[in-house]
């Protein structure tokens, strides 16, 4: 199989596009620094919109439709307005949309953007959330980076006043679901295909950015990824856990051009990565300003028992502490872009034991500039991590299916109205980068 490298350089180094962008990933400049408007902190949701396949590829996951957001997309989005919101991540179903190469179905995608344009919504656009088109086939295909690249382009020409982006979302999450646990997508349990769908997914995400950069050069990027570690309650750690708790940074490794650590390196290349391969990540960060989205939930937290059953540790390091380590490695701007729990009834004990969180590492010195309850309506099924289609109701929304508000919807109102006020970093209500368009308002 041909690497993804010769794909990007078939593509991108002979005059298909402008640029260089198969040379490496470089390109990071700090150009487009949010601006320290009072009142700009990102307080978010989420409309859930998973879309992985399943059952050997035979069953489509779409929880923009299973919710029926498609057909209630102006409802929903006036909830978010409701809530006192001006921010939300956004998802254009990369699926459904790219047909083939060269050919895009906007019909859905251009309604729901008018809307949240004519609201003055601030859209965080994810671009790819666990699945991929048919035709592509699936995380082991070497074009992916070439493919997302142009639908990447495409979504950033047609929508020239959108700033923020998620290219992928949860990079980790995605390539160890599809290619190491076997639950979605090519459903494989294989160490060569974990490391061939993160390499894949990463370079995916590089490529899109790119291309997004060159139609907006000021672009914010909010890497959503999820914040996870495993406690192994086992007098002698076992070598799997421990690569296991290493592994957890592999893709902001990749997206960053961070030094990988020795023994996952080994892994990795032990596992099909190539040098070559990895000079092109190490090569540097791409364009426009990252920041670092980490996800927490506390069944991210896990126990291992000397048994080998788990349990889960939510709280026994928590949102801090987790993100205080991711910060340390990547010294990024951090934004907690999911958090939810599966029992309504302690939904908003959750909502505020996570802000609590938020406000005393901004005390500490991180700059964190968001805040995200997802997502705004109930999930199905992520209980069972979408592996089958059972349609039971995670009652984790701001709202239920019905559209009703929830008590944790109430008590995200009351948040924003008491902290609505706060700036991305504190006090930054002093300082005026000039020149730059406002963070949080939608431009004409």
């Amino acid at each position: 199989m041909k690497s993804f490298l010769s794909h990007i350089k078939q593509h991108f180094g002979h005059g298909s596009y402008e640029g260089d962008e198969y040379g490496g990933a470089a390109g990071h400049d700090g150009s487009g620094l949010p601006t320290n408007l009072p009142g700009n902190f990102m307080f978010a949701t989420g409309i859930e919109c998973s879309y992985p396949t399943i059952a050997n590829g035979t069953i489509r996951r779409d929880l923009l439709a299973e919710t029926d957001h498609y057909n209630r997309y102006q409802e929903d989005l006036a909830l978010v307005r409701e809530l006192g919101l001006k921010v939300l991540r956004y998802n254009l179903p990369y699926y459904l949309i790219h047909k083939a190469p060269g050919q895009f179905d906007w019909e859905f995608a251009d309604k729901a953007m008018a809307e949240i344009k004519r609201l003055g919504i601030t859209p965080i656009l994810d671009l790819m959330h666990f699945g991929v088109p048919d035709w592509v086939g699936n995380f082991q295909n070497p074009e992916l980076p070439v493919h997302f690249a142009e639908y990447c382009g495409a979504v950033a020409r047609r929508y020239p006043w959108v700033r923020f982006y998620t290219p992928v979302n949860e990079i980790y999450v995605t390539a160890r679901a599809s290619a190491k646990d076997g639950i979605w997508n090519e459903q494989l349990k294989d160490d060569r295909a974990f490391i061939t769908a993160m390499k894949h997914i990463a370079a995916a995400s590089i490529m899109g950015n790119q291309q997004i950069a060159k139609h907006r050069p000021d672009c914010v990027i909010v890497q959503s990824e999820s914040a996870e570690y495993i406690h192994e309650m086992r007098a002698v750690q076992s070598p799997e856990i421990r690569l296991q708790n290493k592994l957890r940074f592999l893709s902001l490794d990749l997206l960053y051009a961070h030094t990988i650590d020795s023994e996952v390196l080994l892994y990795c290349l032990d596992n099909g990565l190539t040098r070559d391969e990895l000079e092109w990540f190490m090569a540097g960060e791409p364009p426009g300003y990252q920041i670092m989205g980490n996800d927490y939930y506390g069944r991210n937290e896990r126990i291992i028992k000397p048994d080998g059953n788990w349990c889960a540790a939510e709280d026994v390091l928590g949102w801090y502490t987790m993100t205080k380590q991711y910060y340390e490695r990547y010294r990024k701007p951090v934004m907690h872009t999911e958090t939810n729990t599966f029992n309504a009834k302690d939904a908003e004990c959750w909502l505020w034991k996570q802000w609590v969180n938020v406000q005393r590492i901004r005390q500490d010195g991180v700059p964190v500039v968001g805040f995200t309850w997802y997502s705004l309506l109930d999930q199905l099924d992520w209980d069972i991590s979408l592996a089958e289609k059972r349609l039971s109701v995670n009652a984790c929304g701001l709202y239920d299916l019905d559209r009703k508000i929830r008590p944790v919807g109430e008590s995200y109102k009351m948040m924003i109205r008491e902290f609505g006020q706060i700036t991305m970093v504190p006090h930054g209500e002093m300082f005026e980068l000039t020149g730059r368009p406002a963070t949080l308002k939608v431009e004409k």
